[in-house]
């Protein structure tokens, strides 16, 4: 499974991803913002303010970024917490207003990074307490937000409507990822047109697919209803994504 996975500062992806969600976001009334999200607990009211707040958030580490100076996503969990619950009983225009007021104060602190400021380390997490990346990197953040939150709406966006280029980026990180991992189950995946991936020794069990749907069902947004199993039987049980 090869492919680039070098962070572009270029923006073209995430405002493609936001244009999207906004779409759909727009069309949703009073009712449906108060209907369950993919995500536990969760309205999509919710979903949406969380990707709103989110831009903020990581608007703080290209801040960051590009001056040097600390500036964490979010001060912590609480806080975070907090601003979601209050958003979530805005109108539908309010909600959308939100989103594209956010996103574009994103892009615009894409726009303003220097060249060096993507190189430069930040932190993620609450309070800047988690793992260190470069400020490039934030860029595959917002947009991975944006596709697997667009997909919690379940509001007609599925894994089969995930652009090509983010599906083999997210599929090969999310495999890297569940095989440093002790929680989960050894199983073969076989990417349909992509090779063989190994998740643990002597995997008792074959999961194959096309891409999209393995990565659908290895993040929690798919049953996997189509994908194929040797020998035949359910899929294994996996762990959170993250």
């Amino acid at each position: 499974m090869s492919h680039d996975s070098g962070d572009s500062p270029a923006a073209g992806p995430v405002t493609a991803a936001t244009e999207r969600l906004i779409a759909t976001a727009a069309a949703l009334d009073d009712a449906d913002l108060t209907a369950p999200s993919l995500c536990p607990g969760w309205t999509r009211a919710h979903v949406l303010t969380h990707v709103a707040r989110n831009a903020d958030a990581l608007s703080n580490l290209l801040s960051w970024a590009r001056t040097g100076r600390e500036n964490p996503m979010y001060p912590s969990r609480e806080a975070r917490d907090a601003d979601i619950e209050a958003g979530v009983g805005r109108s539908p225009a309010e909600v959308v207003d939100d989103l594209q007021v956010s996103a574009d104060r994103f892009v615009r602190a894409v726009m303003e990074m220097p060249d060096d400021g993507w190189e430069r380390q930040v932190r993620r997490g609450f309070a800047a307490t988690g793992e260190p990346l470069p400020g490039r990197r934030v860029l595959w953040l917002r947009l991975r937000e944006l596709e697997v939150h667009h997909v919690d709406l379940s509001a007609g966006y599925a894994p089969s409507d995930w652009p090509d280029a983010f599906v083999r980026r997210a599929l090969d990180e999310t495999v890297r990822a569940f095989g440093r991992r002790d929680d989960v189950p050894a199983v073969t995946l076989e990417v349909d047109g992509g090779g063989v991936e190994h998740l643990g020794p002597d995997a008792p069990v074959t999961v194959a697919g096309v891409p999209a749907e393995l990565l659908g069902w290895l993040t929690g947004r798919s049953p996997g209803a189509g994908l194929r199993v040797q020998p035949p039987g359910g899929l294994p049980a996996l762990p959170a994504w993250l």
